[in-house]
């Protein structure tokens, strides 16, 4: 089996930004984006994916906030959007979707703990996280794990990794703390970039193995002396960092494979489609769960049947 990990906060953001949800007036605006969300997971189901969780920020803030004051906030959340968070976890529920709504964590960190878990079983072939973001690397093993662009169709596994950022995927958090991430909200350190960071953690893998002294690196980086004096310098928020941008896979989902499995909608999706604007979308789930009971063989999971590895 295949076991699909889905972003729904990155979803939710993605088709409330979509230039053509702008223009759609079936669904009423208060509900466009979750509509949008709940049509595409339903869509991935129809296409063959058996196995599939949600993972959402249920609020903005995390345990991170009270670690750096600059982590992330709801602060300048467009209120519409914000809205649409509880009701997409409604949804998706009805429609017989585990979700996990996460409070003190993030979503990510159910993503992580999620796919550990998956990965862990002996009769999943593959764990399939679906999210560009660049935490999510951290993630990645082998061909195991691997991480899904969905806009893009783009798929990346370990190799893929190394060949995007310079770094394995046990460097990520790392690279991430050297280099900063604008969209949680910490700056890295002061002169260090994508480049400098990946060469040095190539060959060093985590920031405790750096040498304090430059003259003691044997990789080659520009400004090294300047470089290294900083690490030296800002150390301890340098290890702030990387606790930012590592993933908790200790974070509560509360599930197992087996819970995973979609067995068709519940009886109250046929509200939310109606609620949605497009009541076809009760009818297709029934006609994807009746399928999904009584067909003997599976086609693979459109999502994925034709990557673009990177």
């Amino acid at each position: 089996m295949v076991v699909h990990l889905v972003d729904g906060t990155f979803e939710l953001f993605r088709y409330f930004l979509s230039p053509a949800a702008a223009f759609d007036r079936s669904a009423p605006e208060e509900l466009r984006a979750v509509r949008g969300v709940v049509a595409s997971i339903l869509g991935m189901l129809e296409g063959g994916v058996t196995h599939l969780g949600v993972a959402t920020d249920h609020v903005i803030e995390s345990f991170r906030n009270t670690l750096w004051p600059g982590y992330k906030t709801g602060e300048g959340l467009d209120p519409l959007l914000y809205a649409q968070f509880q009701p997409l976890e409604d949804a998706l529920s009805a429609l017989g979707v585990v979700v996990w709504p996460m409070v003190e964590f993030e979503a990510d960190d159910a993503l992580a703990a999620a796919a550990v878990m998956a990965a862990a079983d002996a009769r999943v072939e593959q764990v399939v996280v679906c999210t560009p973001d660049k935490d999510l690397a951290q993630c990645v093993r082998g061909d195991r794990i691997v991480q899904l662009d969905r806009r893009t169709r783009g798929l990346r596994n370990e190799s893929g990794v190394r060949q995007k950022f310079g770094v394995s995927p046990a460097s990520i958090p790392d690279w991430l703390a050297l280099v900063g991430d604008s969209a949680d909200g910490y700056p890295g350190l002061p002169g260090w970039g994508e480049k400098s960071a990946a060469t040095v953690l190539a060959r060093y893998e985590h920031l405790e193995h750096i040498p304090k002294v430059a003259t003691e690196w044997d990789v080659a980086v520009r400004r090294a002396t300047r470089l290294a004096a900083t690490l030296t310098e800002q150390r301890e928020r340098a290890l702030l960092f990387r606790e930012l941008a590592t993933l908790r896979v200790d974070a509560p989902i509360g599930a197992d494979v087996d819970a995973l499995r979609w067995r068709g909608p519940r009886t109250d999706f046929a509200a939310w489609s109606v609620r949605l604007g497009t009541p076809a979308l009760h009818e297709r789930s029934i006609v994807a769960a009746e399928y999904r009971s009584t067909a003997t063989t599976r086609t693979p999971a459109r999502t994925a049947a034709s990557p673009r590895w990177r």
